[in-house]
């Protein structure tokens, strides 16, 4: 099976690319939704983190209130360490698991730390969709409702730019628009369909 890794920092719009290959028929696993699968109410990971953290990180729904434990990790390295260690053994196993079941010519696994965690070892080749910091900032402040501040923290905690790059086997810059950014990623979707073939 032909696995190719998508990363890219926070709103440098993966998604947009991996919609546009799921439109061409690839299967996409999403580490993002396999990560809040992992916690959703009723699971044992959702108990421990409550247990640890506290009952002031869980909504009124009984879910993961996410920004409050955001703000509680971003500010303590020992508590990330803690939840990290919790969540990536149980996001690889499922990620693992989805990736057995496609049957797609080949296989996006698209993950924000796939360069950060082990994750990048599933993979045979890495896309990265690079955008300008200042362009990060923009888009997240206006998708995400955050400060300035909140997402340069999180740009910070990534791997930087230039370290990204220099691990991408293709880089699809997503600075212009939709239309330019549908006829990369139909150039890519014909390279990445070669590669899976050889």
């Amino acid at each position: 099976m032909f696995i190719v890794g998508i990363t890219g920092g926070i709103g440098s719009g993966k998604s947009a690319v991996t919609e546009l290959l799921e439109q061409q028929g690839i299967n996409v696993v999403d580490a993002d939704i396999v990560a809040r699968e992992v916690v959703e109410p009723g699971t044992p990971a959702l108990k421990e983190i409550e247990m640890h953290f506290g009952a002031s990180v869980i909504n009124q729904l009984g879910g993961l209130n996410r920004q409050k434990l955001r703000a509680i990790v971003f500010d303590n390295l020992q508590e990330r360490k803690w939840l990290e260690a919790l969540l990536h053994p149980l996001i690889r196993e499922e990620i693992l698991l989805q990736l057995s079941q496609s049957n797609s010519p080949y296989t996006v696994l698209a993950s924000p730390l796939l360069l950060e965690t082990d994750q990048h070892e599933l993979v045979d080749k890495i896309v990265v969709v690079d955008v300008t910091e200042q362009v990060q900032i923009q888009r997240t402040m206006q998708r995400d409702n955050n400060s300035s501040d909140q997402v340069k923290a999180i740009i910070a905690a990534q791997k930087s730019r230039q370290e990204r790059i220099q691990s991408a086997h293709y880089i699809i810059n997503n600075d212009a628009g939709l239309k330019t950014l549908q006829e990369k990623v139909l150039n890519l979707h014909q390279q990445l369909l070669l590669n899976a073939k050889e």
